[in-house]
């Protein structure tokens, strides 16, 4: 290589370090990495607790709740959360939609009284203790998965304590109540957390209506399990529950050659979105005394995909709010 050609590549390696330098200076001054005064976005973050995080309230022992529970309350909560529609609790009784439940403190879960148990329940194991039963009432679906039972549940645990005392006295010989511990009966403090800040309140059914998907609606409906009471079928025949082929925008509780209770009746008006909307929600609150068991849907979303897919089910679909 002749002198030339070295003194060239000497060059270009000066050249591209000057680039290299004055281009980052450049970049310096046009970019400024001091801290904005305000920041565009602002994301709220939860105040940091105890390291590794606050651990949930713990559910009162059975044991406690059993100690303070009345079994004439939990005869009237049986009754009030719709038990009696499935249910007989006679000595001797007749097995119905569910198996009859005398005598059901203490026995095998799942097993005998002439009932077609569903493979969830009759392979669980064990017997029907007081634990046992504060866990299945809490959420059926929850304690043995796949169950054929539809009931979401008694989500307060003094009544879910109540209907267990009742349960424990349709027997000649009543198991033992449970012995609460010391420590039972004196937790710790729970730490004297603020509680937490309250959901924000639903949007209304006609926006989420906008953005509903009746796929999603009939899905969520099978899971609830409503096709064990309701057809949703033209000319479908009533069950349990009456048939709900284009039932948005009929009359409240009339027609359909069903039954339907005085509580349910006492409705006027039509099956609007408003009403299924309220009454999906939670029928025991809508029609005070009515027959339905169901304990409702809490997520709204869900609500207005049901509510979707019932609209779906006619020759001539009701108009969406707005449209």
């Amino acid at each position: 290589m002749d002198s030339m050609e070295v003194n060239k590549t000497i060059a270009a390696v000066l050249v591209a370090g000057i680039v290299f330098f004055l281009s980052g200076f450049i970049g310096d001054l046009l970019v400024s990495n001091s801290r904005p005064h305000q920041v565009a976005f602002k994301i709220e973050t939860p105040a940091e607790g105890p390291k590794g995080g606050a651990p949930a309230p713990a559910a009162t022992p059975i044991a406690v709740l059993l100690a303070k529970a009345d079994a004439g309350r939990g005869e009237d909560a049986a009754k009030k959360v719709g038990c009696v529609a499935c249910h007989t609790f006679t000595e001797g009784g007749n097995n119905g939609v569910g198996p009859n439940l005398y005598n059901i403190v203490g026995e095998p879960i799942g097993k005998g009284k002439g009932f077609s148990f569903s493979s969830a329940l009759s392979g669980k194991g064990g017997n029907w203790s007081f634990d046992a039963l504060n866990e299945w009432l809490a959420s059926p679906a929850g304690f043995a998965k796949g169950t054929k039972m539809t009931f979401l549940g008694v989500k307060d645990e003094q009544q879910r304590a109540d209907i267990i005392a009742y349960l424990r006295s349709l027997s000649k010989s009543p198991v033992p109540l449970p012995t609460p511990t010391a420590a039972e009966l004196n937790p710790p403090p729970a730490g004297g957390k603020e509680a937490a800040a309250a959901p924000a309140a639903d949007q209304s059914i006609n926006a989420l209506l906008a953005s509903a998907d009746a796929a999603a609606g009939e899905a969520e409906s099978k899971k609830l399990g409503c096709v064990a009471c309701h057809t949703f079928n033209d000319g479908g025949k009533n069950g349990i529950g009456p048939n709900l082929y284009n039932i948005v925008g009929e009359p409240i509780a009339q027609g359909k050659g069903y039954s339907f209770s005085s509580a349910l009746q006492a409705h006027k008006g039509n099956w609007t979105y408003d009403e299924l909307n309220k009454w999906l929600a939670k029928p025991m609150d809508y029609a005070k005394g009515t027959k339905m068991t169901f304990m409702g849907v809490p997520d709204s979303k869900a609500r207005a995909n049901i509510i979707a897919y019932l609209r779906s089910l006619s020759p001539n679909p009701q108009p969406l709010p707005g449209k």
